[in-house]
């Protein structure tokens, strides 16, 4: 496995090696500073970051080398060179290219066409390494037996809706998107690959319309903001009234099991999608959340780099 395009693209043991190496990195971000000694990782990005960006540039110099950021504008890909063709060329003076950008076609060529690694930091299709990150919280806080829990998504079903259930579904765990009904549940193409993904692992995927009973007794409540990055300014309106029973709310909080906790891929609006008193509050886990950004990112780059990941059997 060259690249990390799509969450489904992993396989168990892969994610396995990923969340292991990550938390090593979490006890200790220079125990393998060697890895890109004297060697440089490109990280464009066509869409603004804070917490991507800050982690990938830290966890390659954490394993010693240096990070290039490069901004749409920056490339000659702005002015009409090819995809195929920048792939080729960020080859020949790159170790790794990872890449945040809108169409997820965008990072399958650049996969197809570099001879190095490349590793999908979000599009509008996918979040892996967000993904990742996520369940690493959830394993520190869980444990690595997911049997018997229920972890909840509520919004709509977007990038992060994606990343959600594929890596749940290769964890064996019981997965929920609760979305509103019609053009913002998730992907049918989407449930179904993931539903075929969890049934090989032990796990299960549900697609529910109501916010309180997707609520009840679950581990974990996540959810991302209403507005992402391109969706259209004209179906603002429509698009809050839809998903507003979906917030979640300190009553949404009280449904959900005892030990439960609540995540946020951020950034975050309070007052919105997440009550303020939930995510400031006692059960949040957001920061120990973004900072495994960091490590998990971290631990894909130095995998990938030794050859290391093996891909699903899809």
């Amino acid at each position: 496995m060259k690249d990390l395009l799509r969450t489904e693209h992993l396989s168990r043991a892969d994610v396995e090696l990923l969340l292991s190496t990550a938390t090593e990195f979490a006890k200790d971000p220079t125990t393998a500073a060697n890895t890109l000694a004297h060697k440089t990782v490109a990280i464009y990005m066509s869409k603004p970051s804070t917490r991507t960006r800050l982690a990938t540039e830290t966890a390659v110099a954490h394993l010693g080398g240096t990070p290039v950021f490069l901004r749409g504008d920056d490339l000659q890909i702005g002015r009409g060179e090819t995809i195929a063709d920048t792939a080729r060329i960020v080859s020949q003076f790159c170790s790794a290219l990872l890449i945040r950008t809108f169409a997820q076609s965008d990072v399958d060529e650049l996969g197809a066409n570099a001879t190095i690694p490349v590793i999908n930091g979000l599009t509008d299709y996918d979040h892996p390494t967000q993904a990742l990150a996520d369940w690493l919280t959830i394993r520190e806080t869980f444990g690595s037996d997911v049997s018997g829990r229920k972890f909840v998504y509520l919004g709509d079903g977007n990038n992060v809706t994606t990343a959600w259930l594929m890596m749940g579904a290769i964890l064996g765990a019981h997965v929920v998107a609760a979305t509103p009904e019609g053009k913002w549940a998730p992907n049918k193409e989407v449930v179904d690959l993931a539903s075929t993904i969890a049934s090989r692992n032990g796990g299960s995927i549900e697609v529910l319309h109501d916010a309180r009973v997707a609520a009840k007794e679950a581990s974990v409540l996540y959810t991302d903001v209403w507005m992402s990055m391109g969706d259209p300014e004209s179906e603002r309106r429509e698009k809050e009234k839809a998903l507003a029973p979906f917030a979640v709310t300190e009553e949404l909080m009280n449904l959900a099991s005892k030990d439960s906790i609540f995540m946020h891929c951020l950034p975050a609006h309070r007052g919105e999608e997440v009550a303020a008193s939930v995510i400031d509050g006692p059960r949040s886990v957001i920061w120990r959340e973004a900072f495994h950004r960091r490590t998990t990112i971290q631990s894909i780059i130095y995998h990938l780099v030794r050859g290391e990941l093996q891909g699903s059997s899809k």
